[in-house]
């Protein structure tokens, strides 16, 4: 897309499950060792560092023109320092939101259901949790949150701008969202709700008579490998004929949740990853299977595919040389995790690269599908903004979208320029008459939201889902 794109890997409670990958290596760091600290450098260069540090530290405290919080200014230090590592994926997090980082991988959580991320440095969404309110209320892959109830996030780090977002379930939060191929901003609404952690579902869907065992995982949480298990064993007790794995608007998770699941599925014969450190030392993992399933096995996969849905896929594809149907993932190749610094808050910091099976950095290039499948135009509309009622001779953009969605519903608006003609009056009676509205022609916010609410049934039946039907045909051919 020519844009540099970067996943914050951090959670809170508006997320579900994890961003990126974490680390499932333990990296133990005391900072008072002396030993600890002459490892990371030149033990002479350091400890001059250290000093400078310290004579800043004391100089700002005692000195400056105003009494200046001493835990504010070893904050400020931390943060200065991750700073110059010029990577977003590397942040700190003081105690309260080191909590909901780890609140947010339990069974449940309070929010919006919605990933969020930098790019270029702007707050972006990467995907809405599936049939979470943020889903419901139209927000998509992509969409550039502009302000937070009517305050601009300009200046805003990712932290600031999450807290403001996330709140008690019922509660409110308008998002004012700037949206590629719309010349003016959104403003969506979101009621706030309990997004429980099932991260894994299943069910057996026939195709040509085939039985297609069919596994959505929407994160990679702390139980979702036993989910996956159980699901797994549940679709083979059912006799399916093959497996296709979702892993669509997933952003990721824990890396050793990929672990117990690749080794389900990939033989031992090539890592399912490789962990490169910092010096270019690699550790491969490898699985102990020792035979293929008996069954082809696919996945489905998009630019809302993030970090460890990338590893699962990438693994399948390149160790199993099993299919992956869809779009170019989202590119996220580098690994976390969060170091606790002793007083609750802890600093997530990037460790180290993984590489597909046969050593391929994805990072910032994404995964390539087998079968490239685009959905169709259902899937891009927008929600309509009515400040006054759509009518007959109205030229707007507003009056566009709607022709836009009326076309993807399969109401025939006549023209799709934003002119209200009389054919798109006429698709705006058909559609209210088959929704048990008053059949006037004409777009008011009643007629908008149920608008709004048929694309979204229509997105959810299946029947719709190019990506799926593809998927389906393919695992059925096999």
């Amino acid at each position: 897309m020519g844009k540099k794109k970067v996943v914050i890997l951090m959670v809170i409670s508006l997320l579900v499950g994890a961003i990126g990958s974490y680390a499932g290596f333990q990296l133990k760091l005391n900072i008072s060792q002396t030993k600890q600290l002459e490892e990371m450098g030149g033990s002479q260069q350091l400890a001059s560092d250290l000093e400078k540090m310290n004579a800043a530290y004391q100089l700002i405290y005692k000195n400056y023109v105003e009494e200046v919080d001493a835990h504010k200014l070893t904050e400020g230090a931390i943060q200065g320092m991750l700073t110059t590592l010029n990577d977003d994926y590397s942040v700190y997090m003081d105690e309260s939101t080191a909590k909901q980082f780890s609140e947010t991988l339990d069974s449940s959580f309070e929010g919006i259901g919605a990933e969020v991320s930098l790019v270029d440095g702007k707050i972006i969404i990467v995907s809405p949790v599936k049939n979470s309110p943020a889903e419901q209320a139209g927000l998509k892959p992509n969409d550039q949150i502009i302000k937070i109830d009517d305050e601009s996030v300009e200046g805003f780090n990712l932290l600031q701008a999450t807290l403001k977002i996330k709140g008690k379930k019922g509660t409110k939060v308008k998002l004012t969202i700037m949206r590629e191929g719309l010349q003016n901003p959104l403003e969506i609404e979101i009621v706030r709700a309990e997004i429980p952690h099932i991260t894994v579902n299943s069910e057996v869907i026939m195709h040509d008579n085939d039985k297609v065992g069919y596994v959505e995982i929407t994160s990679f949480a702390t139980d979702t490998a036993k989910e996956f298990k159980i699901a797994l064993k549940d679709l083979e007790e059912q006799g399916m004929d093959s497996l296709l794995i979702d892993v669509r608007n997933n952003p990721g998770g824990l890396l050793k949740v990929v672990d117990e699941i690749l080794e389900e599925l990939v033989t031992k014969d090539k890592p399912y990853v490789q962990i490169e450190q910092r010096n270019g030392e690699r550790m491969m993992n490898f699985s102990p299977l020792e035979e293929k399933k008996s069954y082809p096995i696919g996945v489905l996969i998009d630019k809302g595919s993030a970090s460890a849905s990338e590893i699962l896929a990438a693994a399948l594809k390149e160790a199993g040389d099993y299919p992956l149907i869809g779009t170019q993932t989202f590119g996220k190749g580098t690994v976390q995790q969060p170091v606790p610094m002793g007083d609750g808050s802890n600093i997530k910091l990037t460790l180290y690269k993984w590489l597909t099976p046969d050593g391929n950095w994805i990072h910032k290039k994404g995964v390539a599908p087998t079968y490239e499948v685009k959905q169709s135009e259902l899937y891009e509309t927008h929600p309509i903004q009515v400040e006054k009622t759509l009518k007959t001779d109205m030229n707007n953009d507003q009056v566009k979208n709607a022709q836009f969605i009326l076309k993807s519903l399969g109401y025939a608006p006549g023209r799709e320029d934003g002119y209200y003609s009389a054919a798109t009056a006429t698709a705006v009676r058909a559609f209210q008459h088959a929704a048990g509205l008053t059949a006037n022609g004409q777009i008011d916010e009643k007629t908008a939201e149920s608008l709004e609410k048929e694309v979204i049934k229509q997105r959810n039946n299946q029947d719709n889902d190019m990506q799926l039907q593809t998927g389906l045909r393919i695992m059925a051919n096999q």
